[in-house]
């Protein structure tokens, strides 16, 4: 049942292609939270973030049979794509019925108004798309992971548009934000499943299932112990209240976009699985941090000016954004790390998973590292709304990223020990320090400048920070030099390379 073809994933092509959409959809993505959080009180935003974030809770599973069908879809087992959606799919219409039982009794237990109810209850429909896409997703990235670059851009104009439409033209707040997003993102799975058509046409291999349920035993250890580790955001809602939890939004609205440079590895496990070849990480880790580090130097450098576009009163979040912007750094090399842990990892190359090595894999080692985080950030928190922060939302938000911001460091330490000993990969130190120079030239640049109140203003004075950087790091890197020839020349083949990709299709 295993189709021996080549593994045609071209690593640094997929993660451009990737990034280069993430890039994008930063406008879209400022666009639709701007006309949010200009309609939106701090509090109404911090419901508006607690839907997502209750939801987040009835997508405990979802990614429980995507996790090994990249894997088995990545080995080329044939059936894998198709049992995997479907699995899911399965999944999603059990979680949504529970979410829709339970709404009224979550709403009464977080003080919702009843005008937010139906809100709640249109978020079910999120549950449904997120699985679909997530197992999608979990297809596309074991065969043609630049897809997943397209389907973001597709929903993200699509989001946009139709909020324009049903926020600002019919004056529909909330109901036309929900709309918006989640017709968004069933466009973005249709298109996903014109891409997986021919996959989806292979016979289901319950055999598969059968494995992966027996191996998401791992998964649902590792689901539990992250959604508690996650906590701490519910804590803050519900101790700190709906402003501390709107502050917070608002700053990850930055915060996340260091997170994106990540999808420039995001070929890379998937070509761990085929090839297991080292010498791909270490390229993948360059290519990361030579985005990631000036990233986090830009939103460290202007944080007042990025949160004023949002809305004038989303000032006083500004030590929060400083926090989450370390704390997304930290986390970006915490999931690279994962991504090549999980790489290497062996156990199911015959479509079989023993429990007895899956006990002793280092995957199992990673899943446990949720309930390590949860130990330091869960107690501190409780702590912290309580005793500390008492009334005060900023101060409660401050608090609650400082202690997340810790936790994840103590991760990320412990997966460097693991990486150390058992998967050795070469740190670019000395590339490393060249970008960390170059940032502190642009940090420099940045600091002189005033701040800034208006959109335009800031993406202008952002873009010049990256010129700086850009300008300073090909003077004195010359892999960095190499580095830009090869994304020209990538971006140079993409029509090329898509009329082939579609030719084949």
């Amino acid at each position: 049942m295993t189709r021996l073809e080549k593994n045609e994933i071209r690593l640094h092509y997929s993660g451009f292609i990737i990034f280069g959409a993430q890039l994008l959809s930063i406008t879209t993505g400022l666009i639709f939270t701007l006309l949010l959080t200009r309609n939106m009180t701090t509090p109404e935003y911090g419901i508006w973030a607690n839907i997502f974030d209750l939801a987040g809770y009835f997508l405990l599973f979802s990614g429980l049979f995507p996790f090994w069908t990249m894997r088995f879809v990545a080995r080329r087992k044939d059936g894998a794509a198709k049992t995997g959606l479907l699995a899911n799919l399965i999944i999603s219409l059990a979680a949504t019925s529970i979410y829709i039982s339970l709404t009224p009794l979550l709403t009464s237990t977080f003080n919702i108004s009843g005008q937010y109810v139906l809100m709640y209850l249109i978020a079910a429909a999120h549950i449904i798309n997120m699985h679909a896409v997530v197992a999608l997703e979990s297809i596309l990235r074991a065969k043609k992971p630049q897809a997943i670059g397209y389907g973001l851009l597709i929903e993200e104009i699509t989001k946009v548009t139709l909020a324009y439409v049903l926020i600002v033209r019919l004056q529909q707040l909330f109901l036309g934000a929900l709309l918006s997003l989640t017709i968004s993102i069933t466009i973005q799975v249709l298109y996903y499943l014109k891409l997986t058509s021919n996959d989806l046409k292979e016979k289901i291999q319950w055999t598969y299932a059968k494995e992966w349920l027996k191996g998401s035993t791992a998964n649902i250890y590792n689901a539990v112990g992250s959604q508690i580790a996650a906590s701490p955001i519910i804590l803050l809602f519900l101790l700190g209240g709906q402003a501390a939890r709107g502050n917070y939004q608002a700053a990850t609205t930055f915060s996340n976009m260091i997170g994106y440079a990540l999808f420039l590895s995001y070929a890379l496990y998937p070509k761990l699985l085929a090839d297991n070849n080292l010498k791909d990480a270490t390229a993948s880790l360059k290519t990361v941090l030579m985005f990631a580090i000036p990233m986090t130097t830009i939103v460290l450098s202007i944080p007042q000016s990025l949160l004023t576009i949002l809305n004038i009163h989303y000032n006083e979040a500004t030590p929060i954004l400083l926090l989450l912007a370390l704390d997304a750094f930290i986390l970006l090399i915490s999931q690279f790390y994962t991504s090549v842990i999980f790489g290497v990892e062996k156990l199911d190359e015959e479509a079989m998973i023993p429990m007895k090595k899956l006990a002793k894999s280092k995957i199992f080692k990673v899943f446990t590292l949720p309930y390590i985080q949860a130990a330091i950030s869960v107690p501190a928190t409780l702590y912290a709304l309580t005793q500390l922060a008492a009334g005060r939302p900023v101060r409660a938000a401050v608090y609650v990223t400082a202690i997340n911001l810790t936790a994840h460091t103590a991760i990320l330490l412990i997966q460097y020990a693991m990486m150390h000993t058992a998967v050795p990969i070469r740190v670019p130190w000395k590339n490393i320090g060249k970008y960390i120079l170059a940032s502190a030239v642009t940090a420099a640049f940045l600091y002189i400048l005033p701040d800034t109140t208006t959109l335009f203003l800031t993406l202008a004075i952002a873009l010049a920070g990256a010129a700086v950087y850009l300008v300073i790091l090909l003077a004195i890197d010359k892999e960095a030099r190499k580095t830009i020839t090869l994304i020209w020349k990538e971006i140079k083949s993409i029509p090329k390379r898509e009329r082939v990709t579609t030719a084949n299709t």
